[in-house]
């Protein structure tokens, strides 16, 4: 795979140094061009269509939530930040990743390498045909993944997450996520309500992988935490009530 083009943005020319250093000590990424001016950066992210953008969040005239929103589907978005609680307002615009200033170059790096295994399962997905959920019985599906058919038990499934037109199935048997072109609504319409619940235009989980539930409704699945956006909060307080000791 070819080196990922990127940009950066941050109002900060310090922080914009810091990101083009480890930009350039990263072999798999090539820089396009940085920018101090979010608005200028949003031009030029529409014209040239970068892979991905490296966007810090407080910014003036448009913050970096209002610029992601506005980017080309194809361009994937990792923020970063000094503050903590912009981290799950980052679920909201599925961002790839969230990194914390002052960024470490080892979480930079990790961050890098999630972009790039996302790039490679999507040009994975794409030399496939098109992609399908077709279910077998009441325990499984068969899911089109890297070229072919394969069986995903219910069970195996942790959660899954939804990238504009893919959705990544996370499976307790495998480290990577099983990626295929497909809506999130076609995937909760087929996955069965009793065991899976929507709680994020993001995110379906599998009720019975949730090992905790924090006092914002953030639920903690193995290393992933997902928060329960408000849309979604009455139907699971509602599933809670049910299953909870008084």
């Amino acid at each position: 795979m070819k080196a990922l083009k990127c940009m950066v943005v941050d109002d900060e020319p310090l922080a914009v140094k810091m990101l083009e250093n480890f930009i350039s000590r990263t072999a798999f990424l090539e820089l396009e061009a940085s920018f101090t001016d979010p608005v200028a950066a949003l031009e030029a992210i529409r014209d040239r269509q970068p892979q991905l953008v490296f966007l810090d969040i407080q910014m003036p005239d448009l913050n970096g939530m209002e610029l992601s929103r506005m980017v080309p589907p194809e361009t994937r978005i990792i923020f970063t930040t000094a503050f903590k609680q912009y981290a799950f307002d980052s679920y909201e615009v599925s961002a790839l990743d969230f990194l914390l200033k002052p960024v470490r170059y080892q979480k930079f790096l990790e961050a890098a390498e999630k972009a790039r295994r996302w790039f490679e399962m999507v040009e994975a997905a794409a030399d496939a045909p098109q992609a399908t959920l077709t279910q077998e019985d009441k325990t499984s599906v068969f899911v089109k993944s890297d070229g072919q058919l394969r069986k995903v038990l219910f069970s195996d499934i942790r959660y899954v997450e939804g990238m504009k037109d893919y959705v990544l199935l996370y499976l307790c048997s495998e480290k990577r996520p099983v990626v295929t072109h497909i809506t999130m609504k076609a995937v909760e319409e087929l996955l069965p309500a009793g065991i899976f619940m929507r709680v994020h235009r993001s995110y379906i989980v599998a009720l019975d992988k949730i090992d905790s539930i924090g006092g914002s409704y953030d639920i903690s699945i193995g290393d992933a935490l997902i928060h329960v956006s408000d849309a979604y909060k009455p139907t699971f307080e509602q599933y809670l009530s049910q299953r909870m000791l008084r």
